[in-house]
């Protein structure tokens, strides 16, 4: 099937490419049906683009990539909404606030994206009494090291 994409232009995809998100993103709850593709060869960011709004996409990334100290619990519930078995199934994505500067660019910590990609299932968690917030430069700058240094 041939969709219209907000970045990419107009794509391929297959119906097993299709990740299906039961209760919509929040925000967005009629929209349940979504591909994920890089945004870019030889970049860890991803687009999370909606498969019915060509105008809805997402610019994404695996937070572990930058924040190598990241964790949360995955609620049992969520887990079994995504039919998750082990921890090889999930992928956990940050949606991006892009910024120009891109160095000014954050990462939603506190909102992560996961998805069983064997079953192609997906959820956005927001992580209730969390430490992580919405808005985490992706980016360190040297001069954050130096203070906290």
């Amino acid at each position: 099937m041939k969709i219209n994409t907000k970045y990419q232009g107009s794509i391929e995809i297959a119906d097993s490419e299709i990740i299906r998100f039961e209760y919509g993103l929040p925000g967005f709850s009629d929209e349940k049906r979504f591909v994920i593709s890089p945004f870019a060869e030889g970049t860890p960011f991803f687009i999370l683009q909606s498969v019915d709004s060509p105008s809805l996409a997402f610019v994404a990334a695996d937070p572990f990539l930058f924040y190598k100290d990241y964790d949360f619990t995955l609620a049992d519930s969520a887990a079994e909404q995504l039919e998750i078995e082990s921890g090889e199934e999930a992928a956990v994505y940050a949606v991006l606030t892009l910024k120009d500067p891109f160095e000014q660019t954050t990462a939603n910590l506190q909102a992560p994206i996961i998805i069983n990609h064997r079953k192609q299932k997906g959820k956005q968690l927001v992580l209730d009494d969390s430490p992580y917030g919405t808005s985490h430069l992706l980016i360190i700058q040297p001069s954050q090291l130096e203070r906290e240094g």
